[in-house]
């Protein structure tokens, strides 16, 4: 009966440090994605090295190496969590409003907070395709499934505010989007915001 508890004992302790693996093991990864992301914002993947990373991050090359093949598809996992988090960013910061018109205004209300902040560094997506002249490169790829993204997104708010023509006007709004994110990166004009919101005010009658 003793020699069973002590067999359970160890196999739960077993579990538990897998368990703990598991935690760790995960932390390492985020944290590598976390710093590549911010990295490739500020600085773009040419300029993002893995020496770099290394330091910034504060992990072994080794551990990298652990969870991703090579530069390319860690660029791709981190960019792949860019398009994600930025998504929910924005969902969240338009679904405040229950009205179907202001969260179609709202895109340009969340586009100015993004605008004011210290790390703001325009699309990341636009930014790492001017990288590739490939159209069929994986980061050129990336970034029109997240531009994509963004049209449903802009569509899927047209549609609930029952726009006379939704395709045609989430696709314009996408272009005041990237418009507006663009002027205010170049421009350093957080403004860009309140003017594309104005125009997609007269676009859809609000």
């Amino acid at each position: 009966m003793g020699n069973s508890k002590n067999l359970l004992t160890m196999k739960n302790d077993r579990s538990t440090v897998l368990d703990m693996n598991d935690i760790t093991q995960n932390e390492t990864r985020d944290i590598i994605l976390d710093v590549t992301e911010k990295l490739i914002y500020r600085h773009g993947i040419a300029a993002t090295g893995m020496d770099l990373l290394v330091k910034t991050a504060g992990v072994s090359r080794k551990s990298i190496y652990r969870y991703f093949a090579n530069k390319d598809e860690l660029v791709i996992a981190a960019l792949q969590r860019r398009d994600e988090r930025w998504m929910q960013w924005l969902r969240s910061e338009v679904e405040h409003s229950d009205d179907s018109g202001e969260r179609l205004l709202g895109l340009f209300s969340a586009l100015k907070g993004w605008f004011g902040s210290a790390d703001f560094r325009g699309c990341a997506f636009i930014n790492t395709s001017g990288e590739t002249g490939d159209a069929q490169d994986p980061v050129r790829l990336l970034a029109k499934a997240h531009k994509r993204k963004l049209f449903d997104y802009a569509l899927e708010l047209c549609q609930a505010h029952g726009t006379p023509d939704p395709e045609q006007q989430a696709a314009q709004l996408l272009i005041l989007i990237d418009g507006a994110i663009t002027v205010a990166l170049v421009m350093g004009d957080s403004t860009a915001a309140d003017n594309a919101q104005c125009m997609a005010r007269t676009l859809l009658q609000l």
